[in-house]
This record gives C-alpha cells, structure tokens and sequence, in this order.
C-alpha cells in the first residue's frame, strides 16, 4: 500500500516540481559560478552584461527571474515523455470512439497513467467483444430461422400435399386414404419433435430454465433407460451391453433432464451405429466424476464434423432429411443439459468406434436412500 501510494502520480508530480525547482536554483549557483570563472580568466564581457542586468533589474528580480527560466526548461525536459504518452492515450481514445476496438495502448507506468491505460484497454477489448457477441447473436437467430423455416416447410409441405389429395377425392380406396392419412400423421409428429426441440433449446439457451435437482444413482437410471431401448436395438439386429459398478454412482441431477441426454445418446447410437452390432453403456466413476460412456461400431463420424456435432441443426449428413436425422438439436440440447450440471460432454470416433462420454460431479453416497 505505502509503495504503491509513492508509486502514484501525485508524488510522481511533487517530485517533479521540488526537483526542478532544486535543480534550477543549483543551475543559477552554476552560471553565477562560470561567470566569476569566466572573469578570472579574461573573459570579462559576460560578467559585465550580468552586472549591467543586476543594476537595471535589481539582484534579487534577476534570480528569481533566471530560477523560473530554468524551472520552466526542467519541467518541459522531464515531463515530455508523459506529455508525449497522454497525446497516444488521447488519440488512442479518439480511434476507439471511431470505432477502431482493436486499438491498444501500451502501458508504460505503474501510475495512474498506466491504470488510464490498462483500463482502456479493458474497456476496447470488453467492447469489441460484446459486439461480436451481438453480432455472433444475430447470425444465430437469422440462422435458427432460416433452419426452423426450412425444417417446418418440408413436412408442412408434404402434410398439405396428402390431405390435398384426400380433400379432392384422388386416392383408390380405404387403403390407399389410411396410407395417406398414415404418412400425415408421422409427418406432424415430426413436426411436434421439432417444436419441442426447438423450445427446450429456447429455454436452455436464454438460461430461464431452472434445474429441479434431487440425489440420484445413475446405475439404476441408466440401466432404466437401457432398458427402454432394449426393443429398438433388437428391432435395428443389436444388442446392448452394460458394464456397471455394483456400488451406486450418486450425482446430484434433474432426472428428467439426464433422461433425456441418455435417451439422445442411445437413440443415435441404434441409429448411426447400425452396421455394428454391439452398443456398449459404460458407467465408472474416477475421482469426483461419474463418467457415463455410450459406444457404438458403426460408421465413424468423419474428423472434419467432430468439432461441430454440439453445434444446433447440425447432422452429420448434410441433407436436411428426416429420414436421416432428427431436429439437429438433439446433441446440442444434451451438451447444455450436461454442462448446467456442472459436467461436460466429449465425442470421440474413430475406424473402430465411436464414443460420446458424459462427465458429471459425484456426491456423498451416504445422500442416496
């Protein structure tokens, strides 16, 4: 504290004032000094135009008069360089105020004046960041149109195509209107997954959605879930296999969210993992995390999509098919569910697997009834 008070310009500027005006009086001694020096010599002249001013202007006038001329000379020397270093803060400013965020001032005192500046600094940096924030914000919401409209359009489309053709009577016979009705219907149900999606997405994303957390063991949920998948995977020809501690693995979740990051898990699993035949659920715990595995053997997932696949609306296939993928936003809702947690969710894939790995914070086991 008492460095850093000595460190700060207001001593920084007495000192500069009591060491000029010191110094100007030693230059006045100094030149009274070379005078008498001069005189000594034979050289006279200098001396006697001094004793011309000290008989017009008086000793004293002369003195005080020579100790300011030198006092103005230290004070421009020794405060040039900050003069010099306000002017860059001053301009530095005016570029910021045109826009220019990318503007730094170095900082070169441990004063105020390097204070002025790193907080400057801050200021650009914190303002360039949140306008790419707010730009990075509109790209979003123009691109969650555009892929919500597009989503929307394509099932909407083929719902009117059909009920057109049962309104106007162009189908054979009972058969031919139930296929028809048939194919409406899975239609709007793929419509109600994207709404539903897109909502959960909504409320993740803007942080209104509130965790309703209770003690769970993710043994039996998981194995719940597993079990619940048991049908489809012997439907798509796999089979599951469990490997799970048989102590419990307690975490502190919302049941209702994790089901539905392992239900995604597992229904991408059966359904990119089909040329395989085993999808693996590991659960382990290591330390204070809880890791919960799910592992397929199907097609890899090319390294070039790996760091996008948490992304929003993005599929692995590129067309925008439902027969290919669901909303595009299942994996991103799950690495948001995760992460509110307190975890984190990674995907791995290689010729051999793919792997995608949920990290979540163990508690006490004792808490779980």
């Amino acid at each position: 504290m008492i460095a850093k008070l000595f460190y700060s310009l207001r001593w920084k500027l007495i000192a500069l004032f009591i060491s000029s005006l010191l110094l100007s009086i030693f230059s006045l001694i100094g030149m009274v000094f070379v005078l008498w020096f001069l005189q000594r010599i034979g050289i006279t002249l200098p001396y006697r135009i001094a004793s011309e001013l000290v008989d017009m202007f008086g000793s004293a006038i002369l003195a005080f008069g020579g100790c300011g001329f030198f006092f103005v000379v230290y004070i421009f020397v020794f405060s040039h360089r900050r003069i010099v270093y306000l002017v860059q803060i001053t301009k530095a400013v005016q570029r910021i105020a045109e826009g220019k965020l990318d503007q730094r001032i170095v900082v070169r005192y441990n004063d105020e004046m390097g204070d002025l500046a790193s907080n400057l600094n801050k200021m650009a940096e914190q303002l360039q960041t949140s306008i790419e924030e707010e730009r990075r914000a509109e790209r979003t919401k123009s691109e969650l149109i555009t892929n919500v409209s597009h989503d929307l359009r394509t099932p909407l489309t083929s719902i009117e195509g059909y009920l057109g053709l049962i309104e106007q009577d162009r189908y054979k016979d009972e058969v031919e209107l139930r296929h028809y009705v048939h194919i409406a219907y899975e239609k709007t149900k793929r419509m109600h997954v994207l709404i539903d999606d897109l909502f959960e997405y909504t409320r993740l994303s803007g942080g209104s959605l509130t965790l309703k957390t209770s003690h769970l063991d993710l043994v039996e949920l998981i194995g719940q879930i597993a079990g619940q998948f048991q049908h489809d995977a012997t439907q798509a020809g796999m089979q599951l296999r469990l490997s799970f501690p048989r102590e419990k693995v307690p975490v502190l979740a919302d049941g209702d969210k994790l089901v539905r990051v392992f239900e995604n898990l597992l229904s991408n699993a059966i359904h990119y993992g089909k040329d395989g035949i085993f999808i693996d659920i590991i659960l382990r715990t290591e330390k204070t995390a809880a890791i919960a595995q799910v592992i397929n053997y199907g097609e890899p997932i090319h390294p070039h999509h790996l760091p996008f696949i948490f992304d929003r609306f993005y599929r692995v296939e590129q067309s925008r098919s439902a027969d290919t993928g669901g909303s595009g936003l299942g994996l991103a809702i799950s690495k948001q569910i995760v992460e509110l947690h307190g975890g984190s969710i990674r995907a791995e894939s290689d010729s051999n697997r793919t792997l995608f790995e949920v990290r979540l914070p163990l508690v006490q086991a004792q808490t779980i009834g």
